[in-house]
């Protein structure tokens, strides 16, 4: 399959693109732009920050909703909504359509269902199950508001851009530059191969440690899924055992 790629100029084309010699300095649109970031970074700030705990969901945009991974994501979400949890998503179409879904329809649900989309140089839609629905030019905001906001990070099969998150955050979590959270793969036979190298080649070659590998958690289910991010909501604190019940009940 040959993706269709529209030649359109957006943000963080143009605020990555490097100039000739002749052209480097720091023009007045450079500093214009850097106006437009911390505005966004408000934006983002300002309409995530009453949304209470919430765990971000990552995947592929490409699955459809007779794949059963969609539909575990649906399933996924929708057990952590019922709990208490906002679901955080890329806002788009695949995983990201099937998490916000399933926080949207849950039955009895009591976490908001939020989308952060990005402008992209092909079309980007956001999906329609949003509570709350928030627009951003640059990837870099989009990942911080990710970070920031999220006690969870659930990632689902997916490809370059699963992969991203996937090691920015552990990578962020490594190097304890943040507060260390969940981060769930989903789908054993998936991710299997990718664990198996990071345990035979990057441990052998003394790349990363052995207890690097505890970074990340593994689990072939929605409801392993949600029991493990709960029971570190309520561990943490973020989720009162009272609470998960009630939504358990629902």
């Amino acid at each position: 399959m040959t993706r269709q790629r529209f030649h359109r100029e957006h943000e963080d084309r143009v605020l990555l693109t490097a100039h000739l010699r002749e052209e480097a300095g720091f023009p007045a649109a450079d500093a214009w732009r850097i106006l437009r970031i911390l505005g966004e970074f408000v934006e983002g700030f300002e309409g995530l920050s009453r949304i209470g705990p919430a765990v971000a969901f990552f995947g592929s945009s490409r699955l459809k909703e007779d794949n059963p991974i969609y539909d575990g994501a649906r399933r996924t979400a929708e057990l952590l909504s019922k709990a208490g949890l906002a679901v955080i998503s890329g806002g788009g179409p695949g995983i990201m359509e099937a998490a916000n879904r399933g926080a949207f329809e849950a039955e009895g649900s009591r976490g908001l269902a939020v989308g952060c989309n990005i402008q992209l140089p092909f079309e980007q839609l956001p999906n329609p199950y949003q509570d709350i629905s928030l627009e951003f030019r640059y990837f870099f905001v989009r990942k911080t508001v990710f970070v920031k906001y999220s006690i969870a990070f659930l990632i689902f099969p997916g490809g370059y851009g699963t992969m991203d998150e996937l090691f920015e955050a552990m990578t962020l979590a490594q190097t304890d530059k943040i507060e260390h959270f969940p981060i769930v793969l989903y789908d054993r036979q998936y991710w299997s191969g990718l664990v198996d190298w990071m345990r035979d080649r990057m441990i052998r070659e003394d790349c990363i440690l052995e207890e690097d590998l505890d970074l990340f958690h593994v689990v072939d289910s929605p409801e392993e899924a949600a029991d493990y991010v709960i029971s570190r909501a309520v561990e943490d604190g973020f989720l009162s055992a009272d609470e998960v019940q009630k939504g358990a009940r629902t």
